[in-house]
């Protein structure tokens, strides 16, 4: 009788454990409802803006009519990604889209880790202060006034660059028409208005590292230089690393509202990246279900590419996501 009770007691444990748990859960929610109150407007945002959208990913695999909807619309299965992948524009966006994302890594990814380690070894508290403050106010600028700024800096005739450029003796260029232009001009572009907040990250990073460290390499009898290389790296190589993935994540996501404010036909060769013929596709010429198509493929890129970045950050340098 005694082992039938065990086993019997042993059954109901699991049970029991999930019980214990679940109401520990309500006990905290209920102590902390003023949190949860804070995290409810992010978390509706976030259902309505971000996830009840994603119902609408089924036109992906319709042959739809916006004025019919989904019973009037004809099921199509996978023609639209093998509309896409084999059309002539696949290799053109797709090439476009990783070569402004491969810039965007190799000169704006570094930058604000150089600008954050600048800010922070400042001995002079009041210009670290200013050149936080001036490289982070442009973030705030709308990026419709940004592109009308570079826009009028790049004219031909108003211009200030092409100013410059005449009072050089060279005749103006017509950047913004010209293909070759495209790609330094929208990465610049970029850098400028992200360094300072995508800097921010870095600086807290540095800000929590233990300050003696630096005083124990200080009494060793280490130089400026010896105390970045080896204790202000190695501290945030994991933020770093963290930031990596995350941008490597969004390198087939190109932000393509300032792509669409500063392209034009003329500068389709390599300015037009898979996040913008998405949209002319769909707003354009109506044909929502390979646009749909595309900016699914497009998404599943995004996902590949951060498991896959993740799971090598995490081989070779043991830190990672997940």
């Amino acid at each position: 009788m005694q082992n039938v009770k065990g086993r019997k007691e042993k059954k109901a444990t699991p049970s029991a454990a999930r019980g214990a748990v679940l109401k520990r859960g309500i006990k905290s929610i209920g102590r902390n409802y003023q949190l949860y109150l804070l995290l409810l407007p992010g978390l509706l945002w976030f259902l309505a803006f971000a996830y009840r959208p994603m119902t609408g990913l089924r036109i992906a695999f319709y042959d739809y009519n916006i004025f019919r909807g989904y019973e009037g619309s004809q099921f199509v299965g996978m023609k639209n990604f093998v509309d896409f992948i084999t059309g002539r524009d696949f290799l053109r966006v797709l090439k476009n889209t990783l070569m402004i994302s491969f810039w965007q890594i190799v000169v704006c990814f570094p930058v604000p880790i150089i600008l954050a380690i600048c800010i922070t070894e400042m001995k002079n508290k009041f210009i670290s202060r200013m050149t936080q403050t001036v490289t982070l106010l442009p973030h705030f600028v709308s990026v419709v006034v940004v592109c009308g700024m570079v826009v009028n800096f790049l004219s031909p005739s108003t211009g200030i660059i092409n100013m410059i450029l005449s009072k050089l003796g060279v005749e103006p260029i017509y950047f913004m028409v010209q293909p070759q232009y495209f790609r330094g001009i929208y990465t610049g572009m970029t850098l400028w208005q992200n360094a300072g907040f995508n800097a921010l990250v870095f600086i807290a990073a540095i800000m929590g590292i233990d300050p003696q460290l630096y005083e124990a390499a200080t009494v060793d009898g280490a130089g400026r230089l010896q105390k970045i290389r080896h204790i202000t790296i190695p501290a945030i190589l994991p933020t770093v690393v963290t930031m990596f993935v995350l941008n490597v994540g969004k390198m087939v996501k190109v932000g393509y509202e300032a792509i669409l404010l500063l392209y034009q036909p003329s500068t389709y060769s390599t300015a037009d990246v898979i996040a913008t013929y998405s949209y002319r596709l769909g707003f354009e010429n109506g044909n929502y279900g390979l646009a749909t198509a595309v900016g699914l493929f497009e998404a599943v890129i995004a996902l590949v590419l951060v498991v896959l970045s993740n799971w090598i950050s995490r081989k070779l340098t043991d830190t990672a996501l997940w």
